[in-house]
């Protein structure tokens, strides 16, 4: 095992662990000396890991603490780079904006040789069809998805009659050439699902809907599975 994996794993069992971990007992696990063991904590905390604890009591990751990007693996810094990439192109302006300033903030932390690794990595997105470009309310749906809201769209369905729902929303698909977002109707009193595209304002009712947000995922779910859609 190389010595980044092994950081990688050091830190996996000190954040599964509900106890404070011994020397012996981590050491054992990883398969290394004491001192070895020693040594990558001091590294560790160095790359900012809020690990506490001495030899003797006992090591613990303190909560709240995130992995700095120079400790993903060559692996996962390929799948955030795609994400990012990807999401730059398909999403809404804003979250657009946030992956390439999380793309930017990953990069700055790296060590040299995975810098250049990243900068030029053969994982491409092209560029999307130009009738997928976000819809201007994108940002409002996605919102009220975070935060629980619920909203009134205004839609139009495939034969271009208008209607009005009051919906929860709490989930959006990113599909190749639209966006699809589900939600619970009250209107009809089940699940249903809106084309982005077809809609023509959202309003933001500033009002939590009653259930929470993975709730209505799971039943959702159920739901897709037992009516084979």
């Amino acid at each position: 095992m190389g010595r980044s994996a092994r950081l990688l794993q050091l830190i996996d069992h000190l954040r599964r662990a509900r106890l404070p971990q011994t020397g012996p007992v981590l050491a054992q696990r990883l398969g290394v000396s004491l001192r070895t063991l020693y040594r990558d904590i001091a590294t560790l905390r160095e790359q900012g890991a809020a690990i506490a604890g001495d030899p003797g009591i006992g090591y613990e990751m303190r909560p709240g603490f995130l992995l700095p990007p120079l400790m993903f693996t060559p692996d996962e810094l390929e799948a955030l780079l795609l994400g990012a990439r990807w999401a730059s192109r398909q999403a809404d302006p804003e979250l657009a904006q946030a992956a390439t300033a999380a793309l930017d903030r990953i990069r700055s932390a790296l060590p040299l040789e995975l810098r250049i690794e990243v900068d030029t990595s053969g994982l491409l997105v092209p560029p999307m069809r130009q009738d997928t470009a976000p819809e201007p309310w994108q940002t409002a749906l996605r919102l009220a998805i975070r935060r629980q809201h619920k909203v009134v769209l205004h839609y139009t369905d495939e034969k271009g009659r208008p209607s009005e729902r009051r919906i929860w929303p709490f989930a959006m698909g990113f599909f190749e050439n639209r966006r699809i977002l589900a939600a619970w109707c009250e209107l009809r009193q089940d699940f249903r699902h809106f084309r982005a595209d077809r809609v023509r304002s959202v309003t933001d009712l500033q009002e939590r809907y009653p259930d929470h947000r993975a709730s209505l995922i799971e039943r959702w779910s159920q739901h897709m599975g037992h009516s084979g859609h």
